[in-house]
C-alpha cells in the first residue's frame, strides 16, 4: 500500500501573474469554511492578486476591491462568508480588538488576512500561513500548514499542482 505524502510546508515558483492567479484558483478548491489563511510578503509581491483569484474562483462576481482603506471587504456566496482583510494601515495591534473583527471568524466563514503581522498577537491562529516573495521577475509561494485543517488543505492542494 502506498503512503500518501503528508504536506505541512509547500513551496512553488510562480513565474508571472497568470501563474499567481492559477495558484489562487487551486487554493479556492481546497479552502473550507472555518479556515483562516494569512498572506505575508513585501509590498507588490502578489498577495492581493492571489486573494482576488481565490475569491473569483469561489464565485465572487463583480469588482473585488483591495481593503487597504476599509480594512475588510466581506463577500457572501450562498451560506459561506468570505472576509478579505488588509491590515497594512494598522498602526497598533490593539486596533484589531477595537474593530469588532473577531465576529468574522466563524465556522461558516473563510478569512484571508493580508499583513497579519500588523495585528500580531490579536488574530486567531491561522490554518495556513502563506508567504509570497520575489524571485527574479517571478514569485516564490510558500504555504505552511499550522493546523489539522491546514494540513488537509495542503495535501489536497498538492494533488492539484
Amino acid at each position: 500500500m502506498l503512503h500518501e505524502p503528508d504536506h505541512t510546508v509547500m513551496q512553488e515558483f510562480l513565474p508571472d501573474e497568470p501563474a499567481t492567479q492559477a495558484a489562487g484558483a487551486r487554493l479556492a478548491q481546497v479552502l473550507k469554511p472555518g479556515m483562516v489563511m494569512t498572506l505575508s510578503g513585501d509590498l507588490g509581491a502578489g498577495k492581493t492578486t492571489l486573494t482576488r483569484a481565490i475569491l473569483r474562483s469561489m464565485g465572487v462576481n463583480g469588482r473585488i476591491k483591495s481593503p487597504t482603506y476599509s480594512l475588510v471587504e466581506p463577500y457572501v456566496i450562498s451560506n459561506l462568508y468570505l472576509y478579505h482583510f488588509d491590515f497594512y494601515r494598522f498602526e497598533d495591534p490593539d486596533e484589531w480588538e477595537a474593530s469588532g473583527f473577531r465576529d468574522c471568524f466563524r465556522e461558516d466563514s473563510i478569512c484571508l488576512i493580508e499583513w497579519p503581522e500588523k495585528a500580531a498577537g490579536s488574530l486567531p491562529a491561522p490554518d495556513i500561513a502563506l508567504t509570497l516573495s520575489w524571485v527574479g521577475e517571478g514569485r516564490s509561494l510558500q504555504l505552511n500548514a499550522l493546523s489539522k485543517a491546514g494540513k488537509l488543505c495542503l495535501n489536497q492542494y498538492a494533488q492539484l499542482t
